[in-house]
């Protein structure tokens, strides 16, 4: 999901030797993923009433402010700090508009985009059983609300790793860094996640264990 990293090294370095058209491409070129990751994570009620391309312009605004500050400390890849301010952001949203309008943003119905489906989708297949009926492909396009479903019903450190690894497609090594964890520890809660939410899914199937 993310921009190919050593591309976005060159951006970096022509941007910090001063190169203003290297500093915009380079933003540029994560908007699309900043919009998606703003898209994974608020939630979904909430982005019926507001236009996650508007919140992705004022992280970018934030990011260029920032930038130079970046360049002293690069504590992580850029599209990680990138997205831990997209983070930031998202949780102020929920702050200012979640708590204070829970009544209106409760009656309205979630809404997914269309990628997050797809991912949902993919995703869900790959948890499912091989022996698929003769249904399957209806059975894969049902999965996509199931797996949303179960997905929700996960504790947050479980969603949490499956949002990163899934959806945003960040590699185990990305995931351990932004965790504070070694990456052995980080694949072992991957796949303590992935089995929570394939019981969630099959139920029958975690009782017959």
């Amino acid at each position: 999901m993310w921009p190919e990293a050593e591309q976005t090294g060159k951006f970096l370095k022509a941007a910090e030797q001063g190169d203003s058209s290297a500093r915009d491409q380079l933003l540029e070129r994560h908007r699309e993923s900043v919009k998606r990751m703003i898209e994974l994570r608020m939630d979904r009620r909430l982005l019926q009433r507001v236009d996650a391309s508007d919140i992705v312009q004022d992280v970018l605004l934030e990011a260029h402010r920032r930038l130079a500050a970046y360049f002293e400390n690069p504590g992580m890849p850029f599209h990680l700090w990138l997205r831990q301010l997209a983070q930031d952001r998202i949780i102020d949203m929920h702050r200012r508009h979640r708590v204070a309008q829970r009544r209106s943003l409760d009656r309205e119905q979630p809404l997914s985009p269309q990628w997050v489906e797809h991912s949902s989708l993919n995703l869900g297949v790959q948890l499912q059983d091989t022996q698929l009926t003769p249904a399957a492909e209806n059975l894969r396009r049902e999965m996509t609300g199931l797996l949303l479903s179960a997905i929700d019903q996960l504790d947050e450190t479980d969603r949490e790793i499956i949002l990163m690894r899934h959806f945003e497609q960040l590699d185990n090594q990305e995931v351990a860094k932004l965790l504070g964890l070694s990456p052995a520890a980080a694949g072992m809660r991957h796949l303590r996640a992935l089995r929570r939410l394939k019981e969630y899914l099959n139920p029958s199937a975690g009782a017959e264990e």
